[in-house]
């Protein structure tokens, strides 16, 4: 799972969660009750949050567009590092931060009283001209912002994701492909299949929202129309939405995600049969390898070690084969036929080798060629 596109799937994971905690849940009660009870330094806050998750999640589904791209079109260029993902994720955020900062500058709160003697807070962005939409200030960052955020990175996905999907799905190689070229390929458009979902998501969720504060700078009177209000909130909500959405695509349209998302869930439990088939299928790793050491691990509380779980798993095998030998030896004796042969035979197996006769019939297991039950 340590890869660059898993990085930045993490990155975009992460960034996407602060915007649920920080962000959704406080304007949500915000929304609800008209009411901003949590002072004026966490609207500072709570508004530069805002900015800075929906840029590094727009900037990060750009870097894995980038990375894929360079994958699939690209792929006997240098490929990107671990340590310059990670240095790519920090200049992520750093860029976000930067774009976000009048959030932090300006945001203030104010208290409204009325004449039944009850008072509301209000959180709001008051820029150096004026408040919206009123301030022309606020309407240059809008447009700077909707181009940072929206319109160049989905220009550049859709352009990115329409060359990738042409090669991989409208070009004929030349000659028969291998079954290991075949899967690699079908994996590559598994990958992509998911992306172009996200990414026509992201841009279905937030136009809207962008769209907004466009119409109503240039349409004020829309403004003190009586359901402005609620255009508004379905609209925000349409693209709060988008940070819950990706992690159900991610469960729906990739395999190792569910797998280790339910590795996860169930946090060293005894895994199910068909889920050890899925970790092995995802992993390759075949049953009774690194799959029993996994789960004799979590039943201990542990992480896999897999040196010691190897070396004693052949020891345990060794152990059942010396059983085996002598068991069968004393059948043998106790039967009077002669005694095993341990030479080898001409077909190249070994003398000592039991058919299912020769298994105790009390104990109701069978054994493979390793001395494994069955």
């Amino acid at each position: 799972m340590r890869t660059v596109t898993n990085y930045y799937l993490v990155n975009l994971s992460v960034a996407d969660l602060l915007m649920a905690l920080l962000n959704c849940s406080f304007n949500f009660f915000y929304m609800i009750f008209s009411n901003w009870p949590f002072g004026s330094l966490y609207c500072s806050v709570n508004n530069f949050v805002a900015n800075v998750t929906v840029t590094a999640s727009v900037f990060t589904l750009v870097a894995i567009t980038v990375d894929r791209y360079t994958a699939i079109m690209r792929p006997l260029h240098h490929r990107m590092s671990r340590v310059r993902s990670w240095v790519i994720i920090a200049l992520i955020w750093v860029l976000s931060c930067s774009l976000a900062c009048p959030g932090v500058l300006f945001s203030n709160t104010m208290t409204i009283r009325y004449a039944n003697g009850q008072s509301k807070t209000v959180c709001f962005v008051q820029w150096p001209d004026g408040r919206f939409p009123s301030s022309e200030t606020e309407y240059v960052y809008n447009i700077i912002f909707l181009g940072v955020t929206y319109l160049i990175p989905v220009l550049l996905m859709g352009v990115c994701y329409f060359l990738m999907g042409r090669e991989l799905w409208g070009s004929r190689s030349i000659g028969e492909q291998t079954s290991r070229q075949l899967d690699a390929i079908k994996s590559k458009r598994k990958v992509i299949r998911m992306f172009i979902v996200v990414v026509t998501i992201f841009a279905v969720c937030w136009l809207p929202y962008h769209a907004y504060y466009i119409i109503i700078f240039h349409r004020r009177e829309l403004s003190r129309s009586a359901y402005v209000h609620h255009l508004y909130l379905l609209f925000y909500w349409l693209a709060m939405s988008n940070a819950m959405v990706n992690p159900l695509i991610y469960y729906w349209m990739n395999r190792k995600f569910r797998v280790y998302f339910r590795q996860a869930i169930c946090h060293c439990f005894c895994l199910r049969p068909n889920y050890k088939h899925d970790l092995e299928v995802v992993t390759g790793v075949k049953r009774g390898g690194s799959v029993s050491n996994f789960n004799r691990s979590c039943r201990s509380g542990g992480h896999p070690q897999r040196g010691h779980s190897a070396r004693k798993d052949h020891f345990e095998t060794q152990e059942i084969r010396v059983k085996t030998l002598i068991v069968s030896a004393t059948r043998t004796l106790q039967n009077g036929l002669a005694p095993i042969d341990t030479k080898p035979r001409q077909n190249g197996h070994s003398g000592h080798y039991l058919t299912n006769s020769d298994c105790d019939c009390h104990s109701h297991q069978e054994l493979d060629k390793n001395g494994n039950d069955v």
